[in-house]
């Protein structure tokens, strides 16, 4: 009689791994379905997950399209065959230090969520699981940025209505977290999605050199939610020196003072602008030529914040509390730059009409020099121009 010898089957992660690690676990060891999963392919060489449209990202996700990318990695559009929706998955880059902050979000967005009772316009996240040395995490599948939509409309600005429920809603949400003891620290029209793609076109008040009328989109809808979590920092942790996208980059940042919640609401004030114009309020990627922008569009930095700058940016100053500017330019163009821009307020009065004066009002408390003295987020959400206009 012929004997079989049977082998005890080898340990698996997963029998070993806590249950909130199971899944994960599995979804890694996994084989592919047949016709479907592609073998397990390398990394590009900065790290990015290698995909085709059409495959799994484990047997739970159908990858339909990308939705973006970014230096932290890819958002893909996916199926997820279990929940039966449409999810956006964010395929962290398999690097140690990315692996790291997409931890840290993690547990940032379960705060959130945790104690979101009354709406927080976070996004919300689904679940995560690693695959392949690579962070995955689930979210809800929203609409385009307001840049995007921005982009796609030729960059013509939202109408003041639209800007007054971006803002609210903008504002609700940093306070949110603020309450949280979180600072975003990234806050900008890229990290801002409309909760739906849908829009109408409307006819626009510009025409083109054939005298034919141009037509604006609209989203149908104006609300929206937060995203990427993946640089907010508690209150109490130890704080970078540079935060922020350089365009909405707080001044006390680039003096070197530390920063803390008023570095958010600085961002809220540029995004504002931004919205009301169409264009970044200081479209600049050098430290001197932006504080040059700051001056020429709110007036003179306090001579207190010049003071106590740091060494490094003591250097941008001349004769006591002067800004070396221009003669500290780094070219004519950069002059032409700073110069081109107008005052805060004839910026927003040549673009908006309606509730100006309640709106400028709004930009200079958020957009002041001294942390100290520029209104919380609270504090904006009970300013005038968020009351129900007559």
């Amino acid at each position: 009689m012929e004997i079989v010898r049977t082998r005890k089957r080898p340990r698996l992660a997963w029998d070993v791994a806590p249950p909130e690690r199971r899944e994960a676990v599995r979804d890694e060891a996994a084989p592919p379905r047949r016709g479907v999963s592609p073998p397990w392919r390398e990394d590009d060489r900065e790290g990015h997950y290698v995909f085709d449209l059409g495959e799994n990202l484990t047997p739970r996700y159908k990858i339909l399209s990308k939705m973006g990318e970014g230096t932290f990695g890819r958002v893909l559009e996916c199926w997820d065959r279990e929940a039966h929706e449409y999810v956006a998955v964010k395929v962290v880059r398999s690097i140690s230090k990315y692996r790291s902050a997409a931890m840290i979000e993690i547990d940032v967005l379960n705060l959130l969520a945790k104690h979101d009772k009354d709406g927080s316009r976070c996004v919300q996240i689904r679940r995560w699981f690693d695959y392949r040395n690579h962070i995955c995490i689930v979210f809800e599948k929203l609409g385009p940025s307001l840049y995007d939509f921005l982009k796609r409309n030729k960059y013509c600005p939202f109408p003041v209505e639209l800007v007054r429920e971006f803002g609210r809603q903008l504002l609700e949400s940093v306070a949110y977290m603020h309450d949280l003891r979180l600072i975003h620290t990234d806050l900008k029209p890229e990290n801002i999605l409309l909760v739906s793609s849908e829009y109408v076109k409307v006819p626009s008040n510009k025409k083109n050199a054939q005298d034919e009328m141009y037509f604006r989109c609209l989203p149908k809808s104006s609300s929206i939610k937060l995203i990427d979590f993946g640089s907010a920092a508690f209150e109490n942790q130890d704080h970078s020196s540079i935060v922020s996208t350089r365009h909405y980059r707080a001044p006390e940042i680039i003096l070197g003072l530390g920063w803390n919640y008023p570095c958010d609401v600085w961002s809220v004030g540029c995004i504002l602008v931004e919205l009301c114009s169409g264009e970044a309020l200081f479209q600049t990627h050098e430290n001197l030529e932006h504080l040059a922008m700051m001056e020429r569009v709110l007036g003179p930095l306090p001579e207190r914040m010049i003071r106590k700058a740091s060494s490094s940016a003591s250097k941008y100053f001349r004769r006591g509390s002067r800004l070396n500017w221009p003669e500290g330019a780094v070219s004519r163009e950069s002059i032409r730059a700073v110069r081109k821009l107008d005052r805060l307020k004839d910026m927003i009065s040549s673009h908006v009409d309606y509730s100006r004066a309640s709106l400028n009002d709004l930009l200079y408390g958020l957009l002041k020099f001294e942390p100290s003295e520029r209104l919380t987020a609270r504090e904006a959400l009970n300013h005038p121009f968020f009351e129900n206009p007559t």
